[in-house]
């Protein structure tokens, strides 16, 4: 009795294995969504995404809205179907995506993302302040754009979590990137990175001592490099040596000691950080013309303004250039090499803070209410409100306490 009422479809469903899903249960909004753009990256090689489909679908279940542009996250392998089952609205063109309230994306906005994107929207992204231009802050005053830097926004403790999870990539990978171009296949000087029984270990100089020093620190001693580190203070050689657990040559940048180590370095390695936008210049050309023939300088200090004096930015299609028959390596997305690694970093941390946003009623009260996200903020609604900025291309700027306290 039971098996004469099996409909026709439900027994092509049991031989074909064709059982129907559930469906995803619509989420109400409310007054507080957000609505949030991710624009396909479309400058320096960029394949990162700031957030993951298992963000994606948090987020929509919370009640916020995400548009996608068709392909944004192929860079690092994550397909447009993920995201469309999580949740996201996948859109077609840039123009749609740029529709969108918030836009967060990886590379500061270009010229043509300008045109498309909505006036008075917010945008999250990297400053990347040596690679950018009057204009492009005439352009945010003119859009009326609320930009916020990610590299400047601190955490509760006065920590800058995205510099740190993208400094521990960069330190992990350039290892990588030392070895490879110290190969004979890339012109190197045909040395293995690290050292073997009988045969003198690789010299590696690490100049600064933060994040990036600490793991690309690790990885050197894993393959039994000789390791030099140099900074300004002491108390990050200090910190750092607590952080590696055992005894490094450490020394303050001198330009004596400094330049022996130097000279007599395979691999050297700028990762000093920034100081009021840019980092400081420690290598000069002299220095770098001491250097033995065919060795490696990787400056991941470029984004920043580099550490060397003969530094400039390259690509990751083209990452490499020689001055003074030396190899420069000064791509500064490092991060990008390894964009699926890099983007779940950065989903882990965007993703609570969106959530925060959404709680909080927006990202203005989130800038109201928060003074640690409050550091990423460089122009408010169309008034730049970072004094550095205003110092280096001679513009006027409101403090953005100032404006805040306006609104009580």
């Amino acid at each position: 009795m039971a098996q004469s009422q099996i409909t026709g479809f439900e027994n092509l469903a049991r031989q074909t294995a064709l059982y129907p899903q559930e469906s995803v249960v619509a989420v109400k909004k409310n007054m507080n969504s957000l609505l949030i753009g991710l624009p396909r990256e479309i400058s320096l090689q960029e394949n990162r995404i700031a957030l993951t489909p298992e963000a994606v679908t948090i987020l929509v279940r919370n009640g916020h809205e995400v548009w996608l542009e068709k392909g944004a996250g192929e860079g690092a392998n994550y397909p447009d179907h993920e995201y469309s089952e999580a949740g996201a609205r996948i859109v077609y063109s840039a123009k749609e995506v740029y529709q969108a309230d918030l836009i967060l994306k990886i590379e500061p906005l270009v010229n043509e993302e300008f045109e498309l994107i909505k006036t008075g929207s917010t945008v999250i992204s990297a400053l990347n302040l040596p690679s950018l231009e009057k204009h492009y802050f005439e352009q945010l005053n003119q859009r009326k754009i609320t930009s916020i830097g990610y590299e400047l926004i601190e955490d509760q403790v006065g920590g800058l979590p995205i510099v740190r999870a993208m400094s521990e990539i960069a330190g992990s990978t350039v290892l990588l990137v030392a070895a490879e171009y110290l190969s004979n296949s890339n012109g190197g000087r045909g040395i293995i990175l690290g050292g073997i029984t009988g045969v003198p270990p690789t010299k590696v100089v690490i100049i600064g001592a933060g994040t990036v020093a600490e793991y690309a620190t690790r990885a050197a001693l894993g393959v039994g490099a000789d390791i030099k580190v140099f900074d300004k203070h002491i108390y990050r050689l200090q910190r750092l040596k607590y952080a590696i657990g055992q005894n490094l040559y450490t020394s303050i940048i001198d330009s004596d000691t400094l330049s022996e180590a130097i000279a007599r370095a395979d691999v050297v390695i700028g990762a000093m950080r920034a100081e009021d936008g840019l980092s400081p210049c420690i290598v000069t050309e002299e220095m770098v013309g001491q250097m033995k023939q065919n060795s490696v300088i990787i400056d991941v200090s470029i984004d920043q303004g580099g550490c060397f004096e003969t530094s400039r930015m390259t690509t990751h299609k083209e990452p490499t250039y020689r001055h003074n028959d030396v190899i420069h390596y000064c791509v500064p997305n490092i991060a990008s090499r390894v964009a699926n690694t890099a983007s779940a970093a950065l989903s882990n941390i965007f993703l609570p803070f969106l959530l925060q946003t959404g709680t909080i009623g927006g990202i203005e009260e989130m800038i109201y209410a928060n003074r640690w996200f409050m550091k990423g903020v460089y122009s408010h609604k169309g008034t730049l409100t970072n004094p550095n900025i205003a110092r280096k291309y001679g513009m006027r700027y409101k403090d953005l306490t100032l404006l805040l306290a306006a609104r009580m």
